[in-house]
């Protein structure tokens, strides 16, 4: 197929071909400190993690102060604002939604609620998968929302089991073992910092120390290395910790289930200077771009990465397979998430936000393009037609994850399953389609021996269909609309 026509079978959409990243979670107990600037530089380390909405909370023993908005971190924060941020404990949030419009103000995090006497902050990366069953239980007591996400679900619930058992923890106890799904949460009341995981830890959280000052907690280590925090130790999975002026306490809340970190947290959202399992995440994809190379060898004059996450797995194809790498395309790192979409007549005139070709390193060359993932075909497609248009003689993509054939329903937005181009089209059909002149993915076993880890230490559901967490059917109904090509595990 010519990559310039339009294919009848298949829509494109301008939607990212990549997977859409998930929350960044990040809190601090540093009494003496400006812990609410301590936590816009947190969330500066994690704004890949989400790029719609950005919020903060402080506490100083005696109430919460917030400043959420809609927009990246430097937009929504002014110096001014960081200025009445003023205490000794705070939460912070960066949000992709998974659930939840994009556009509602309410939605953006962290979320506030009152408990009796007290009122708590609460900021969630993850997505539960009984949401409606639980959003209806509360309204029959009564209960009214003002967002539509999950989270309000969750810090609704510790609100009622709290008052229920007069302890926050217990309150917080007793919802982690009704809600189902992925959450790393970190929560503050206006004298202390909690922070719990899921019982399968699905989605990444850690915890640092400030050298005599107080302790930090982050969504990623990156967060813990912009202030200056050692890293101590992950969360574990189903472990609630609660940091007061009595130090840090730890328990284990509800019982830890079969390890299931995202996988995609080494193939594409993290940081590369993160670090989980004991894994740097540059290591760890460097290794699978030297995978790919010997398990998909090709004959070429030139090695180059998607920015910036394929940068890595580049070098370590172009280390493996002797050819050269080089820097074939440049990235606009200003733009994000725009609110400000260029016009149907100036995306056909060409419009390049993202990604622009170094022509005069690209013309007369054979190239090798390597990316973390293909999930639904229209940017590679663009991708592929952008480098010929530079003058590449042929371009061979070297893809550092397998197909992705499953959604995924732990937070992180990959369409239903028709619209994974992984799922409807052979590996043949996906080359033809985004026209490159070969196409290979890293297998499942060679992705996972990457990271020095076992396949069963991690979530590999959108490759596998094998779903750790139990997926309520009318939950998977909406997702999952193909036949033939199997049923997911779980």
């Amino acid at each position: 197929m010519n990559p310039t026509e339009e294919p009848n079978d298949w829509i494109l959409s301008d939607r990212p071909d990549n997977p859409e990243e998930a929350c960044g979670v990040f809190g601090v107990y540093a009494p003496g400190e400006q812990v609410g600037r301590l936590t816009y530089f947190g969330l500066h380390a994690l704004q890949h993690r989400g790029q719609e909405s950005a919020g903060i909370a402080v506490g100083d023993g005696h109430a919460l102060m917030l400043v959420k908005d809609l927009g990246l971190v430097p937009q929504v924060f002014k110096d001014s604002d960081l200025d009445t941020l003023d205490g000794h404990i705070s939460v912070g949030h960066t949000r992709y939604s998974t659930t939840g419009s994009s556009t509602n103000w309410e939605n953006a995090q962290p979320m506030l609620s009152s408990i009796g006497p007290n009122t708590i902050a609460l900021a969630h990366n993850g997505n539960l998968v009984n949401t409606v069953e639980l959003r209806d239980r509360l309204k029959g007591v009564g209960i009214k929302f003002r967002s539509t996400t999950d989270s309000e679900v969750m810090a609704t619930l510790v609100d009622h089991f709290t008052q229920k058992h007069h302890s926050l923890r217990g309150g917080i106890r007793e919802t982690m073992g009704l809600i189902k799904g992925a959450y790393s949460v970190v929560m503050i009341t206006e004298e202390a910092l909690y922070a719990f995981r899921d019982p399968s830890g699905v989605r990444p959280l850690v915890l640092g120390k400030l050298d005599g000052r107080g302790w930090v907690v982050s969504s990623e280590t990156c967060g813990l290395d912009i202030v200056g925090a050692e890293f101590v130790r992950e969360l574990g999975a189903g472990e609630l910790i609660k940091i007061s002026e009595a130090g840090l306490e730890s328990e284990q809340a509800v019982p830890a289930q079969r390890p299931s970190l995202c996988m995609f947290e080494f193939v594409y959202f993290a940081r590369p200077d993160s670090v989980m399992y004991d894994c740097s995440l540059y290591a760890a994809r460097q290794e699978m771009g030297a995978a790919v190379a010997r398990s998909a060898p090709v004959e070429a004059d030139l090695v180059i990465g998607v920015p910036d996450s394929g940068t890595p797995s580049a070098v370590g194809f172009a280390q493996e397979s002797g050819i050269p790498f080089g820097e074939g395309l440049i990235k606009n790192r200003y733009v994000g998430r725009t609110f400000i979409s260029p016009s149907e007549h100036l995306r056909q005139q060409g419009i390049r936000l993202k990604l622009n070709p170094l022509k005069h390193i690209l013309a007369g060359k054979r190239v090798v393009v390597v990316d973390d993932s293909i999930v639904r075909g229209n940017t590679s497609r663009k991708l592929v037609a952008l480098l010929r248009d530079a003058g590449a003689t042929e371009v061979h993509m070297r893809i550092t994850s397998p197909p992705v054939k499953w959604p995924c329903f732990y937070g992180i937005d990959t369409d239903t399953q028709e619209q994974l181009i992984g799922a409807v089209k052979s590996v043949d059909e996906v080359r033809d389609f985004i026209g490159a002149d070969s196409l290979a993915y890293l297998s499942v076993e060679d992705m996972v021996a990457a990271t020095g880890r076992r396949a069963d230490e991690y979530c590999l559901a959108c490759f596998t269909g094998d779903y750790p967490i139990e997926i309520p059917d009318a939950v998977k109904k909406g997702k999952m609309a193909l036949e033939g090509i199997g049923t997911p595990a779980r």
